[in-house]
């Protein structure tokens, strides 16, 4: 019998698509995602689910795989998060190996959402290609963390600072490039509040207003007062630490 991974080794090293034949097949997903999701009701939807990625990778594996992805799995599982903690990365792909072998793709909703909104200062851009709305920037993420799982499947191991997986996605999604270029936390504190490492900020807490500064940035600040109850640090100062929310910051002084 053949072996359930030579199938998709084929259809991998043999898929060389268009732009006009990806779009084509891009566009059906998106209608598909559109008419069967509960959450995903528009372009610009504002909630998600597990099951709408699993929904977007039935798709894929249907449209661009012949569902061969779900062939080579077998009975391997492959499960599907939405993070609030990735701050940095738009998707993750992993492959558990112990206690099982298991597959896991996750999404970062921090990202996800935090773009394609009023205040947003420059245009998305994922794998190289201009998103359109916060649909578009799903599916990129979710084509990128596609090419991992294959890879993961086929070989084992997966990187997309590697030759292969340029040619994977370029070939399949017409990818070119292999980050997502979305707008974090950290560059919408930059942009748009002034709040970055280093610059000196105030804020109240329990009725005391407090000055310190940034240490650091995800979707709070934290924020360094020196204190002679706090943590002694290497400039030999003794220092709290304070976990704020970016609102409630005021910008006293930059580095």
């Amino acid at each position: 019998m053949e072996h359930s991974c030579d199938s998709l080794l084929r259809q991998v090293q043999s898929l060389e698509l268009t732009a006009a034949e990806v779009g084509t097949r891009i566009e059906r997903i998106r209608a598909a995602v559109l008419s069967e999701s509960v959450n995903i009701n528009s372009p610009a939807f504002t909630s998600i689910s597990p099951a709408d990625l699993h929904l977007i990778y039935t798709l894929y594996d249907r449209y661009f795989f012949s569902d061969r992805i779900a062939v080579a799995l077998g009975n391997t599982p492959l499960n599907f998060e939405l993070s609030g903690r990735l701050t940095r990365s738009a998707g993750k792909t992993a492959y558990y190996r112990h206690p099982e072998k298991r597959f896991l793709i996750g999404v970062s909703t921090t990202l996800l959402f935090g773009c394609f909104t009023e205040a947003d200062h420059r245009s998305i851009v994922c794998s190289g290609i201009v998103c359109r709305d916060r649909l578009d920037a799903l599916l990129r993420v979710m084509e990128h963390e596609l090419v991992h799982l294959i890879e993961f499947v086929l070989w084992d191991k997966s990187s997309c600072a590697r030759s292969r997986f340029h040619s994977i996605s370029l070939r399949a999604f017409a990818h070119t490039e292999n980050v997502h270029s979305m707008i974090t936390p950290v560059e919408k504190a930059r942009q748009q509040l002034g709040i970055a490492p280093g610059v000196q900020v105030s804020f109240t807490m329990e009725g005391r207003v407090l000055n310190g500064v940034v240490n650091r940035v995800t979707k709070r600040a934290t924020v360094l007062v020196e204190g002679s109850e706090g943590r002694l640090y290497s400039d030999g100062k003794k220092y709290m630490k304070y976990y704020v929310p970016l609102a409630m910051l005021s910008v006293v002084a930059k580095p």
